[in-house]
């Protein structure tokens, strides 16, 4: 860890305020802070994504200032309830809480706070109603939102079923998942404008005349790459699958039967297509209604992109993770540290309703409404590795259950202490909490276990309540290096049992385990599992174990190995919904490496089509000698990466000309088609002909070679070229992890939902 922060005296400014003489003028206190400590890969990941910065794109605040400017802008609430005097104090104690990597709020809160967007909160969810009007009215509300930093939820179920009546126009009805596609290209039209990316959740309910044709819409990894997709299940089809019946399909439009399925059979196709690529996953929309606690207000439909937040037409949520790694004292729970903790972080939460700025006022209305915060957990699995318990045991279940309860019910305490003080929350007559035990309480909801992919990277922990990623693995930096990083725990134990060597570490880096690994102690091995390690079972396990004490619902992948069957999703499945959990995201490791059209005693291997050449396109020429003459290779790239190559001679004609520009556009297929680059390298590198050449100290022998050699210059140099289906990241290159049907980057930060 870098020490960032030095522990000085400062003198800093109490923010103004209007209500007060005393603060409209500068004042000055003289603080003790404590010291930032922040790894060499949380400062990357602050730098890139978080710090303010100039018109050249260069920071211009430091991590500490980025806290203070975060603090001051949440603290200033206080001012509404307690007076301006008191909003030093609560900034102080919010920039102690997140300096200290206690606690960190979501990214738009981190990113915004203090700054003219203003816009605060993660997760929203839109309706979409039965006509043109609505669906493109949601349209235009899911682009300000985007726009703003959010991600946005859709349930498509009261759309029309594809071929239904349309009365206006005698016409047929093109259906949800037509429609899909029109909220899809909005949202790569407004990533491409050069806002944060943009991210969806689509739903559908399990009895929609056209859920076979949602099942599988996203069967085809270009199609709706906006978009995460889970199938809204409810118990009635989860009783019939398991007494193998039917069941109806409801026209929206009508409320009539039109259809009646086999519930085993449409469950079998979730199930397939879930194996195939991990989408659709699925929500349990039952259990998130009998949860919902202002029924009277509305009627859960749809959640927010990662599938943790069930939220009402119109809501927003903001979220924050407490880290669980720094909740440690003396090898166990140091319970009364994070009471305070807790405590301090809902006070922040609720501060933020306050001085969010929302993209609409709809939004504020419902939002202040129901004042839903998510206050969840990172950092688990370093937890249980400080406690010495292995993520794949009982005891890591009963810790699980343990630390959540605690939170759920301090928690709901410092809620209700805000809502004696400050008031109730709007809907709180008629929610579950309107009852005599419970007179005061803040907020609808108080806890959520989101994806924590960056702002874990920053904490320098352990991702949400994932098993730990690797034990070892390489990152690469900006000069091609490569760095073998080593978890910080692990390395700890290894020095001092006598074990390490950087030999053994780039080993475990190149395996990603050391389950077996025999000159690693059997204890050690048995604790340091990572997410590979641990069986479905296990993962779902303590899914459940989480959800039993969280208002809504657990973000988590549940990772399988490649060789996985269908089998074990249709098993995971129905733990998941035994095990009262509220949704499920699987993903089989390497699904969307290869395709897999149909399972049969005789796999076919996929036929591709390539990917349409852009309109426009940006690359460079490099100019290399070769024995025929000066050949100019120009490597033009769209927004997935290297995507053409042409290569033509000094000289124009001859055989030499066509055999290349045969060469280039084969290359250009390949490219087009998802071959990698290296691969392509790698079949046209030392290809003799009889006229080589010397350059810049190396031979070039032939005109293919000479491609390669340029293509391997620009591979280099643009490692982002692969894309994050590949299991690499777009932006660095480095493994990522799919984490609450989420691809995160541990190494630069990157996420593909924000």
């Amino acid at each position: 860890m870098t020490d960032v922060g030095q522990t000085t005296a400062r003198e800093v400014s109490k923010p103004r305020s209007s209500s007060s003489s005393a603060a409209r003028k500068r004042m000055t206190v003289i603080r003790r802070e404590p010291p930032l400590r922040l790894s060499a890969n949380a400062l990357v990941v602050l730098k890139k994504r978080y710090l303010r910065k100039d018109e050249q794109s260069k920071p211009v605040e430091t991590p500490e200032e980025l806290f203070w400017r975060v603090a001051r802008a949440i603290a200033e609430a206080d001012a509404l309830f307690e007076g301006p005097d008191k909003v030093e104090q609560t900034a102080d104690q919010f920039y102690r809480l997140m300096v200290s990597l206690d606690f960190i709020p979501n990214s738009p809160t981190l990113m915004n706070a203090g700054r003219p967007l203003g816009q605060l909160s993660a997760c929203f969810v839109l309706p979409v109603e039965d006509s043109i009007d609505s669906i493109f009215e949601a349209i235009k509300h899911a682009a300000m939102i985007h726009k703003s930093g959010g991600g946005t939820g859709f349930s498509f179920s009261r759309i029309r079923p594809e071929k239904d009546k349309v009365l206006s126009t005698q016409g047929v009805a093109s259906g949800p998942v037509s429609f899909m596609t029109v909220f899809d290209t909005a949202t790569e039209t407004v990533k491409q404008g050069g806002t944060r990316r943009g991210a969806n959740m689509g739903i559908l309910r399990i009895d929609h005349p056209d859920i076979e044709r949602f099942i599988t819409c996203k069967t085809d990894n270009d199609r709706l790459n906006n978009f995460n997709i889970s199938v809204a299940v409810t118990d009635t089809f989860m009783e019939a699958v398991q007494k193998d019946e039917e069941y109806q399909l409801i026209n929206p439009r009508t409320g009539e039967p039109v259809k009646s399925l086999s519930a085993r059979e449409v469950f079998e196709r979730i199930v397939q297509s879930a194996w195939r690529n991990g989408e659709p996953g699925i929500i349990f929309l039952d259990a998130m209604n009998r949860d919902n606690p202002t029924p009277l207000v509305g009627e859960i439909e749809s959640t927010n992109p990662c599938g943790e937040q069930p939220l009402l037409p119109y809501e927003s949520c903001n979220l924050g993770s407490i880290n669980l790694a720094n909740m440690v004292l003396e090898g166990k729970i140091d319970y009364d540290h994070l009471r305070d903790v807790v405590w301090e972080s809902v006070h922040f939460l609720d501060n933020v309703i306050e001085v969010n700025k929302y993209p609409l006022p709809k939004i504020e209305e419902m939002t202040r409404g129901n004042r839903k915060i998510g206050l969840g957990v990172m950092g688990f699995a370093d937890l249980l590795i400080a406690l010495g318990v292995p993520y794949n045991s009982v005891e890591a279940v009963e810790t699980a259950e343990e630390v959540m309860a605690f939170i759920q019910k301090e928690s709901k305490a410092a809620s209700a202490k805000l809502g004696e003080d400050r008031g109730n929350f709007l809907n709180y007559s008629g929610s579950v909490y309107d009852r005599p035990e419970t007179p005061f309480m803040r907020n609808a909801t108080t806890t959520t276990i989101a994806p924590t992919g960056t702002i874990s990277i920053i904490a320098g922990c352990s991702s949400g309540i994932e098993p730990v990623f690797a034990i070892s693995f390489v990152r690469k930096v900006l000069d091609g290096q490569e760095l073998v990083e080593v978890h910080p725990s692990f390395e700890k134990v290894a020095r001092e049992r006598g074990f390490f060597s950087e030999s053994l570490m780039k080993r475990i880096a190149e395996k990603g385990s050391i389950r077996e690994l025999s000159e690693i102690p059997e204890d050690v091995r048995r604790v340091f599992v990572v997410s590979h390690d641990v069986s479905p079972e296990w993962h779902i396990r303590i899914q459940g174990a989480f959800q039993k004490n969280t208002d809504n619902a657990v973000s988590k992948t549940i990772n399988f190995p490649n060789e996985a069957t269908p089998q074990d999703v249709h098993d995971a499945y129905l733990m998941a919904y035994s095990l009262g959990c509220k949704g499920l995201t699987i993903y089989r490791d390497g699904s969307r490496d290869v395709q897999v059209l149909n399972i049969q005693k005789k796999p076919q291997y996929p036929q591709v089509e390539p990917r349409p050449r852009p309109d426009r396109t940006t690359g460079i020429t490099e100019r290399i000698n070769t024995g025929c003459g000066k050949l100019y290779v120009t490597m033009n790239s769209d927004e997935y990466g290297l995507c053409e190559v042409f290569a033509q001679m000094g000289k124009a004609g001859g055989c030499a000309y066509s055999q290349i520009e045969a060469t280039s556009r084969l290359i250009s297929l390949a490219l087009r088609s998802g071959v990698k680059v290296e691969a392509i390298i790698k079949q046209l590198m030392g290809i003799r002909c009889p006229s080589p050449v010397w350059q810049n100290g190396g031979q070039v022998v032939s005109c293919s070679d000479a491609i390669a050699q340029v293509l391997n210059h620009y591979a280099e140099a643009n490692i982002a070229t692969v894309r994050d289906e590949m299991g690499a990241c777009p932006d660095c290159g480095a493994a990522v992890e799919h984490e609450g049907g989420c691809i995160v980057c541990r190494s630069c930060g990157f996420s593909r939902c924000s």
